[in-house]
């Protein structure tokens, strides 16, 4: 092993810390080899104490601190694009391609997403929040160089995790076809966001279990492209031997990949000249197995049992991390108190959830009645299907699947559950507007792909009493599929009924009786609308206020009343266009209410894809909040408002 830079470095250099001489991954280039490892400390330090301030993924990036230092020493991005899957594990990669004077504003309103981003840096080439989309991407642009697009190298980053998603094993197998030089890191760390499910995570262990791994890295570390010519086919034949006695050929090789390892993955002295060679020589698709730890390096984040993948704000010393101030339970911890006393009372519900047992609550579920809780790995789609096929099997499935992740089970949600009006339940967390994650992770989609379906029953709770009550009825209906969105974060904290009630299908309710204008609320604006009915009474007005509950089947006989009552109606939901005021609209003008002279107002999500950042100036900014609530309903009636400062 080389200990020579890359490039020739001045013999003398200040002491300064060697990160500090690095803006861009060119100046990787200068560093001798002992440099990068020194170089690769300080990056694990950095990303420690950036995180330490803004909260984040952290466990992630610890976990290919070496990866990522080994990728720009040995590549040239941005020619060479890096192509990082997800994008938790991307921070360190930031503060090497010229942000870290910005790290410290990760994830907050203007500053650096909390993953790739195209329009934040040329060294992101492809944006990403949800999994396994890095190979098909990076496929995408090694073919456009075939075809005389832009050059350079694709390399793709995945976890074991995500290549448990089928979209992965499509982009190898299509790769494979193709026959053209592509370069995959699979990133295994036997941990994803929660421990690794299924057949391929076995699969991956017994690659390197016991001695053969270690027969493997000392393989991997003397390189076989850096012996003498004369010595290289010798070693070759060797490793191929060992591969076939140990390993018996890899699924991978079988898919049409050339496949190196395992390496460890935090071993410059391994990775380096293994990264070196393969740029010297590769040809058709290749696959490099590192293994690495997740949080690694960091004590607290090593001992958590997610090692550390989500953190608020931690003190560096200890790990300690900053409390939310909020004596209100979260909605998700009531959906999962509710299902699980459901549950207790009928054994035929089960619970699946797509490698998220935690952010959904099905954690506790899983502890109370293992045998009925499914984690069936980053797999939205098969979730879906799975459970359509328990429905039809006679068992009462809740589906507990981020909105933003449901999206990619879209196709299964109309062809195995709508058309064969199958009973699944399907339970959508992280509703609306979700804060730090931004765009990708936003739930502004479900109410319109879900409400334009037939025989679905879709409902929205305004606060986590009415979460308990949608729980149990989802959990008694068995009359074609229904779903219920709840936001993240915590509750109003309002008293939840010890014994919930289901409620009767398509029917809302009154909350505030008034004059002249009506406000409609879907979900978890209505807080925000009883604000502004306060603040509007003290003018003198006095709206009307109802929760509408259901977005399908509609409340008709609300809808109508409220539209012949007053002069101006207007619904509120934290959606985008094509929801529910799309069907309330769709309802008045098949009455022809509007004939009559109604004024109707929508409010919705604007029509753009809104940035990280917090929460409640998201929504201001989305002109959500009881200002604006309060400044709609006195455009509608003519009054004229000073602007606020």
């Amino acid at each position: 092993m080389t200990d020579e830079p890359s490039q020739t470095a001045g013999a003398d250099r200040p002491r300064t810390p060697i990160l500090d001489r690095v803006t861009l991954p060119a100046d990787l280039k200068a560093l001798t080899d002992r440099e990068l490892r020194q170089l690769a400390d300080e990056l694990r330090a950095e990303t420690i104490s950036a995180v330490s301030v803004t909260g984040g993924h952290l466990g992630a990036g610890l976990g290919v601190v070496e990866l990522t230092v080994a990728l720009h020493a040995v590549w040239d991005a941005p020619r060479d694009r890096i192509i990082w899957d997800v994008g938790h594990q991307a921070y360190p990669h930031k503060i090497l391609t010229g942000r870290r004077d910005r790290i410290r504003t990760l994830r907050t309103g203007g500053g650096l997403s909390g993953f790739t981003k195209r329009s934040e840096s040329p060294y992101d080439p492809f944006g990403a929040g949800h999994s396994s989309t890095s190979i098909s991407a990076a496929l995408g642009y090694a073919m456009a160089r075939e075809l005389g697009g832009a050059g350079g190298d694709a390399i793709a980053v995945i976890g074991d995790g995500a290549m448990s998603a089928g979209m992965a094993f499509e982009a190898l197998n299509h790769a494979g076809h193709l026959g053209k030089r592509l370069i995959v890191v699979l990133n295994d760390n036997e941990m994803s966001i929660a421990p690794p499910v299924g057949a391929l995570s076995s699969y991956l262990t017994r690659l390197y279990a016991g001695g053969p791994y270690q027969e493997l890295k000392g393989l991997a570390k003397g390189a076989v492209g850096l012996l003498p010519e004369p010595f290289q086919e010798g070693a070759r034949r060797a490793k191929e031997m060992l591969k076939g006695m140990t390993i018996g050929g890899t699924l991978f090789e079988e898919l049409g990949f050339s496949y190196v390892g395992p390496v460890d993955g935090h071993d410059l002295d391994q990775l380096l000249p293994l990264f070196r060679t393969v740029k010297a020589r590769a040809q058709g698709p290749i696959l490099i197995h590192a293994v690495t730890k997740k949080g690694k390096g960091y004590a607290p984040a090593e001992a958590a049992s997610d090692r550390g993948h989500a953190t608020a704000k931690f003190d560096v010393l200890t790990g300690t991390q900053a409390k939310a101030r909020s004596n209100a339970p979260s909605y998700t911890s009531v959906f999962a108190r509710t299902l699980v006393a459901e549950a207790a009372r009928d054994e035929r519900i089960v619970a699946v959830t797509a490698a998220m047992p935690d952010g959904t609550g099905l954690n506790l579920f899983a502890e109370r009645f293992p045998r009925r809780c499914f984690d069936v790995g980053i797999a939205e789609q098969h979730a879906v299907t799975f459970s359509a096929g328990m429905a039809a099997g006679g068992m009462r499935p809740f589906c507990a699947i981020y909105s933003t992740f449901l999206q990619r089970g879209y196709d299964q949600i109309v062809h195995d559950v709508a058309i064969q009006r199958l009973p699944v339940r399907f339970a959508i967390d992280r509703a609306g507007l979700v804060g730090a994650d931004g765009a990708t992770h936003a739930g502004s989609f479900d109410i319109g792909f879900l409400a334009s379906l037939p025989g679905f029953t879709v409902m929205a709770a305004a606060d986590e009493a009415e979460l308990a009550r949608m729980v149990v009825t989802a959990a008694r209906h068995d009359d074609g599929p229904i779903a219920f969105r709840f936001p993240r974060g915590e509750g109003t904290g309002v008293e939840i009924p010890a014994d919930p009630q289901p409620l009767q299908i398509g029917r809302g309710r009154i909350m505030a009786e008034g004059a002249r204008v009506a406000i409609l609320s879907y979900g978890t604006r209505l807080s925000e609308v009883m604000k502004a009915h306060e603040a509007l009474a003290a003018r003198g007005i006095a709206p009307t206020v109802a929760d509408a509950r259901f977005a399908k089947p509609l409340d008709r006989d609300l809808i109508l009343d409220l539209a012949a009552r007053h002069e101006a109606l207007i619904t509120i939901e934290e959606g985008a266009v094509g929801g529910f005021g799309s069907h309330v609209a769709q309802l008045l003008a098949d009455e022809a209410v509007f004939d009559r002279g109604l004024r109707f107002r929508s409010m919705v999500l604007p029509d753009t894809f809104i940035d990280h950042g917090d929460p409640a100036a998201m929504y201001a900014g989305a002109a959500m909040n009881a200002p604006q609530i309060e400044a709609k309903v006195l455009e509608l009636l003519g009054v004229a408002v000073a602007r606020r400062a």
